[in-house]
């Protein structure tokens, strides 16, 4: 997410580039759209909205799927949660009274594994405002925790800044304590790859299956925040001695966890921690750390395809195996292409047009505006075709 002031809202503002626009349609790609995902239990990651319409603040929270928000919520006041982990859709059940789901009428009044949080009612971050803030005048981006699914004002978290792909806060961080090892740990030992023996630790690291990049550490937040100054910060340095010595020491320890304890490597335990891409293939799973693992309920961090990332990359391949559009072109005539990017590029330029009008008028983008300019396209394009038929 991205805080943005409506008013200044442009069309490259959604989608700076080629690779943001998928990312965005991977995140709905990864679910059906046409089937509620009621009938396939606790999804293990799925796109899930909540209804302010149906279920608002004073109610029981709600969530929905994405058919759902499609077929039987089209026109509501509609919160996208982006995506949650082993969840099933609520759409119909006992928390909306006499509303019935469209799609699957007969469900449980209840789905008792669902989890929820303020972010069902449009609230998200420790300061618990909505998104976006008409009040907040800091455009700050919002990342997500992967452990709670909330979302979190960088500025909140109390830590520096990485471009790492899975974050943690604090307060998850304090209820898996074990977390900090491997936090302190990689931390210390990615800094000397980078300022010690490169080739020598990169080999170690890899033979081990240890070789990442180096997740944040945990700091106080500054007092003051300077506009342009560095968010990246790095940890004190280890010797090439305090490193690992062996790969094969790593590969017969009975738990890695302690094995990294007995370092005495330590970090502040404060803030939030941003982690590579591959920092769960790092973790022990021998019994006990298992044992730890359910008793904390993190025990999803043992299973890589529960990321974020890896739903995105489902979502590309099943069922598109391409960018989507590119799929969605295909399938047509040269005629047919031509007439859906001449389509694309009108749509493009006329909402470019009304968003500048409004900013220039410092007007906030309606959504009666965006229809209205949806009719006037259509109706552009039924002249067009009465035309060429004449």
């Amino acid at each position: 997410m991205a805080g943005t002031d409506t008013a200044d809202l442009h069309l490259d503002d959604f989608f700076e580039n080629e690779e943001e626009l998928e990312h965005a349609l991977c995140v709905l790609a990864g679910s059906d759209s046409e089937n509620c995902s009621y009938p396939r239990g606790y999804v293990k990651r799925q796109a899930v909205f909540a209804c302010n319409t149906c279920t608002p603040n004073a109610s029981q929270p709600a969530g929905i799927c994405l058919a759902c928000a499609n077929k039987c919520h089209d026109g509501h006041d509609i919160f996208e949660l982006y995506t949650k982990r082993n969840f099933r859709c609520d759409c119909g059940n006992g928390k909306f009274g006499d509303f019935q789901c469209q799609l699957i009428p007969i469900k449980d009044e209840e789905n008792a594994k669902n989890l929820y949080n303020h972010n069902f009612f449009g609230r998200y971050c420790s300061c618990d405002r909505p998104f976006p803030d008409q009040d907040d005048k800091v455009n700050d981006e919002m990342i997500q925790c992967v452990i709670c699914e909330d979302w979190f004002h960088t500025r909140h978290l109390q830590c520096e800044v990485a471009e790492m792909d899975e974050m943690v806060c604090e307060d998850c961080m304090n209820k898996a304590p074990f977390l900090w090892t491997y936090a302190a740990h990689h931390s210390a030992e990615m800094q000397e790859g980078e300022n010690g023996n490169v080739e020598e630790n990169e080999e170690i690291l890899e033979s081990s299956e240890m070789r990442h990049e180096e997740p944040s550490t945990s700091l106080e937040q500054k007092e003051k925040e300077q506009e342009g100054a560095p968010t990246r910060s790095f940890p004190c340095k280890r010797s090439h001695d305090d490193m690992i010595d062996s790969p094969d020491e790593i590969k017969t320890v009975a738990c890695k966890l302690k094995y990294f304890q007995t370092l005495h490597v330590s970090t502040p335990r404060k803030g939030a921690v941003f982690w590579p891409s591959k920092w769960r293939a790092l973790l022990c799973t021998c019994t006990s750390c298992k044992r730890a693992y359910v008793a904390s309920h993190v025990h999803f961090l043992m299973d890589r395809s529960d990321s974020v990332l890896a739903y995105e990359r489902r979502g590309l391949n099943e069922p598109f195996g391409k960018h989507p559009l590119m799929t969605l072109t295909s399938s047509m005539n040269r005629v047919q292409q031509l007439e859906f990017i001449y389509g694309c590029n009108e749509m493009a330029t006329a909402i470019t047009a009304l968003f500048d009008k409004c900013a220039a008028e410092k007007k906030v983008v309606t959504t009666e505006a965006v229809y209205e300019l949806f009719e006037e396209l259509q109706a552009k394009k039924q002249r067009r075709t009465n035309t060429g038929y004449e």
